[in-house]
């Protein structure tokens, strides 16, 4: 019985060690994106500068990398982890579809007829 609960406590370690590493792949893809936006699209689409982003998001993809190595004291499910997986949820679910809407560095190839 004690073999099997040890083996249940590393499967579950696991799981949360792979979900560590999606919330950092996913604050990492936030910094990112956050880093190519033009700084005056920010406040044109109503939302922070983009040097406060990118500090909230420079601070999630540091505390989502520790969580994910396993840095000692930090865990994968602590409050820092779960703080930056929402600040990265915040910026992709709200602040980058503002942005894409405006037009703020899209990246995209326009001709006189649509994107090439």
């Amino acid at each position: 019985m004690i073999l099997l609960l040890g083996s249940v406590h590393t499967g579950l370690s696991y799981v949360f060690w792979g979900l560590a590493i999606i919330a950092f792949v996913m604050e990492a893809f936030s910094l990112f994106d956050a880093v190519r936006r033009p700084a005056p699209a920010f406040p044109a689409a109503g939302k922070q500068t983009k040097k406060m982003w990118l500090i909230i998001l420079s601070f999630a993809t540091l505390f989502g990398f520790a969580a994910a190595v396993g840095f000692p004291g930090l865990g994968t499910l602590g409050i820092f982890s779960i703080a930056s997986f929402i600040a990265a949820v915040i910026y992709l679910a709200d602040v980058r579809p503002a942005l894409k809407a405006i037009g703020g560095g899209d990246n995209r190839r326009m001709g006189p007829y649509g994107p090439w």
